[in-house]
C-alpha cells in the first residue's frame, strides 16, 4: 500500500488536514477502525447506518462561516468546508478502491493541504453510482431525495434501500454534504431531487428564513459514474433554492 501526504508550498502551519482515520483496517476483513494506521476502507457502503465511515478531520486558522468558504475536495468532488468556532471540521466519506485523494483549498481556490493514497485491491466493491449534494449556507438543511428504478425512495427518513443503495453520508446538522451511493446500480431511470427543508441554529431546527446568509442558496449536485475507474464520468448541476419548502427535480437519468 502507498500512502503519501503532500502539502502545497505555501501551506501555512495553522491549517491542518488529519486523516482520513476511522473505519480503516490493515488487511483481511477484520475491523480495526480504532487504529490510526491508514490502509484501506473496511466497508464501502454502510447505507446510512452511521458506522464504518471514514472521518476526515482537520482545523483551519479561522472559522469558516461566510462566503466564499474553504473547500474540501474528495476524489475531485468539491464541497464547501464549514467549521466550528475554533475552525475544526469533520466530514464523513465512504472510499472505494483505486486512487483516492483529499484536499483542502482556500477561498481563492489555492491548494492548502493534500493527501493521496492508493488501494490496489480491486476485489473490493467499487461505487458505480455516487450522487453528492452540497450547499453554500451552513445554516440551511438541504435534503437529497433519490428515486431508484424499482420505485424506492432514499431520503433522511428512509436512508437505506433493499436494493443495496442509500444515503451513506446523510448530513442532518446543516453543513452537508449528503451522498447517495450504489455499488451495483439497477438498470433504469433515476430521479434526483433536492428539498430546502429548513434551517439549523444554536437552538436546533427552525424555519426562520431571516437567518439565511443570502437570499438564494446555491446547491451543487454531482453525479459520479464508475468512480476510480478508467470509465469514470461526472456531471455537475447548480440549483438555486430561494425559500424554505422548495423541492426541485435536479436530474432524471437512465443508467
Amino acid at each position: 500500500m502507498l500512502l503519501a501526504l503532500c502539502a502545497a508550498p505555501l501551506l501555512a502551519q495553522d491549517k491542518t488536514l488529519d486523516g482520513p482515520v476511522g473505519g480503516w483496517n490493515r488487511a483481511g476483513t477484520t475491523d480495526k477502525s480504532g487504529e490510526l494506521a491508514v490502509s484501506y476502507p473496511y466497508s464501502l457502503i454502510d447505507r446510512g447506518a452511521q458506522r464504518n465511515r471514514t472521518m476526515i478531520r482537520g482545523q483551519l486558522a479561522k472559522a469558516s462561516t461566510k462566503r466564499p468558504f474553504h473547500q474540501l475536495v474528495v476524489n475531485g468532488n468539491p464541497t464547501p468546508l464549514y467549521t466550528d468556532d475554533d475552525g475544526r471540521y469533520a466530514r464523513g466519506y465512504a472510499f472505494g478502491s483505486g486512487s483516492n485523494s483529499v484536499e483542502v483549498r482556500g477561498p481563492d481556490g489555492k491548494s492548502l493541504k493534500r493527501m493521496q493514497f492508493y488501494e490496489a485491491d480491486r476485489s473490493r466493491p467499487q461505487p458505480r453510482l455516487r450522487i453528492i449534494g452540497a450547499w453554500d449556507d451552513n445554516q440551511a438543511e438541504i435534503d437529497l431525495h433519490i428515486i431508484t428504478p424499482d420505485g424506492q425512495h432514499a431520503f433522511f427518513g428512509h436512508p437505506f434501500l433493499t436494493n443495496g443503495g442509500g444515503l451513506d453520508a446523510d448530513s442532518v446538522d446543516g453543513p452537508g454534504p449528503e451522498m447517495f451511493t450504489m455499488a451495483s446500480p439497477l438498470r433504469g431511470t433515476y430521479q434526483v431531487w433536492v428539498n430546502y427543508w429548513g434551517n439549523f441554529g444554536g437552538s436546533g431546527y427552525h424555519f426562520d428564513e431571516a437567518t439565511r446568509q443570502r437570499p438564494i442558496i446555491t446547491t451543487r449536485i454531482t453525479l459520479v459514474f464508475n468512480e476510480n475507474t478508467p470509465s469514470e464520468k461526472r456531471q455537475d448541476f447548480v440549483v438555486p433554492l430561494r425559500k424554505i419548502g422548495d423541492l426541485t427535480l435536479v436530474k432524471s437519468f437512465v443508467y
